[in-house]
Parts: structure tokens; C-alpha cells; sequence
């Protein structure tokens, strides 16, 4: 219930207002240990997890002190945890960038960053490459390498057009692995059509993907999610097939 969450910060900032910054600490960093227990026991709850920023926000602010590094740890105990967690997931994408302007990280601590991330990424994935989740963790990672994309900042600076090559023909490699006992599972073959895509976009003479794959995998979305033909139709005809 959003009123709840939302009573207990009128209250905790209104206690704030009156009280010295030393006593406002300690108050706000027990509301954090309060929100971390209500985690280990629900730990995908979205509410719960839009507070503890809400928290650690305040924190920051009283405290003038980066929590990131914590944070960053947390979210990575929590996933560990339990990969389909969406929140922590999240979260994470949103601390990657402050924690590599925190640490005035060079290039490469970034690219050591970013496959360290898709190698835990890629982990999950095969543990359940049916966890939508984690395919919008993916697509995050890989909208890091566009460079049209203004929503998400590159982790690396700069990234070059080999940059991408090199990524986009990993993960398509490992994508396409994962088909092996997932025939069935619509989000590889979408994932497979849009990094095709963006990597013809690159390099449109290139032979690291066919028509005839691009063509064949979208006719196993046709048949696992026939609901949707308006969208595949779509595709089809962005995607020239």
C-alpha cells in the first residue's frame, strides 16, 4: 500500500526537520535496517525496494556520503539470492554509472565492469532463460553499447564501433547456445532478432548472421506466441525479411 510507505516518510522527514543532523542520521539509517529486513523476507517487493532509494537518498544527504559501493554490494547479495528479482536488478542498472564516476574509472575498470556484468547476467540467463527479468537486466547492458540511445549511459567511454562488434558477436553466440532445451522460449528469439539488427547496422556485410536465421527465427515466434502476429509482422518488414 503506497499510503503506508508514504506515512512513514511525512513522518521521518517531518522528525528530520527538528531534530540535529547527528540524531536524523541515526534515525534514518534504523529506517534502513528496517527496510532491509522487510526485504529478506519479500524480497521482489517493488514498494519495498522504491523506499530504501527513497532512504538511502535521505541518507546521503544528511550524512554527505556516497552509499553507492554498499548499495551496489547489496543489490548483488540479493541477487544472488534469487535472480528473478526485477527491483535488484534495476536498482543495479541505476548505480552502475555513479559507481564508475565515483571511482573515476578508467577504461579498463569499465570494460573489467561491464564483463563482469554480462557474465553475471549470462549465468542467470542459463539457470532460466524463461525470467523476463533478466532479459531487461540484458537489454540494459547491451543499450550501453548504442550509441543513439540517450536513456542509458555507456559504461564504456568511449565505445567504438569494434566495441560493439565484439559484444554483439558474444552475445549472440551465447544467446544462440541457449537455445539448446529452450527451443520454446520466445524471449532468446527475440533477443536473437534485435541483436541481429544492431549488429547489421554496424557492419551490414558481415556473415555472422542470415537471412535465413533472422527469417527462421522469426517464424518459431509466430508459432510460440501467434497472439502477437501484428507485432512480428512488424518486425518483419523493419527487419527487410
Amino acid at each position: 500500500c503506497y499510503w503506508i510507505w508514504n506515512h512513514r516518510s511525512w513522518l521521518l522527514g517531518t522528525a528530520t526537520k527538528h531534530l540535529p543532523t547527528p540524531s536524523s542520521v541515526e534515525l534514518w539509517q534504523g529506517e534502513l535496517g528496517l527496510v532491509t529486513k522487510m526485504l529478506g523476507l519479500d524480497s521482489r517487493n517493488f514498494h519495498g525496494w522504491g523506499y530504501r532509494r527513497e532512504v538511502v537518498q535521505e541518507l546521503e544527504r544528511l550524512s554527505q556520503r556516497s552509499m553507492v559501493e554498499s548499495e551496489f554490494e547489496y543489490t548483488t547479495k540479493m541477487i544472488n539470492s534469487n535472480l528473478s528479482n526485477f527491483s535488484a536488478w534495476h536498482y543495479r542498472s541505476q548505480l552502475i554509472p555513479r559507481l564508475l564516476q565515483e571511482r573515476d574509472a578508467g577504461q579498463d575498470e569499465r570494460k573489467k565492469m561491464l564483463d563482469s556484468e554480462f557474465e553475471l547476467i549470462t549465468r542467470a540467463l542459463y539457470t532460466d532463460p524463461y525470467d523476463q527479468s533478466l532479459w531487461f537486466y540484458h537489454q540494459y547492458l547491451m543499450s550501453t553499447l548504442d550509441a543513439e540511445n540517450a536513456q542509458s549511459a555507456a559504461i564504456l567511454e568511449p565505445c567504438t564501433n569494434e566495441d560493439r562488434l565484439e559484444y554483439l558477436e558474444q552475445e549472440l553466440d551465447s544467446i544462440r547456445d541457449m537455445l539448446d532445451g529452450a527451443e520454446d522460449c520466445k524471449y532468446i528469439y527475440q533477443a536473437l532478432l534485435e541483436y541481429s539488427r544492431r549488429y547489421l547496422e554496424v557492419d551490414a556485410g558481415n556473415k555472422k548472421v542470415t537471412t535465413a536465421e533472422m527469417t527462421s527465427w522469426l517464424a518459431e515466434l509466430r508459432k510460440i506466441d501467434p497472439m502477437r502476429e501484428g507485432r512480428w509482422k512488424d518486425l518483419e518488414t523493419k527487419m527487410k525479411l
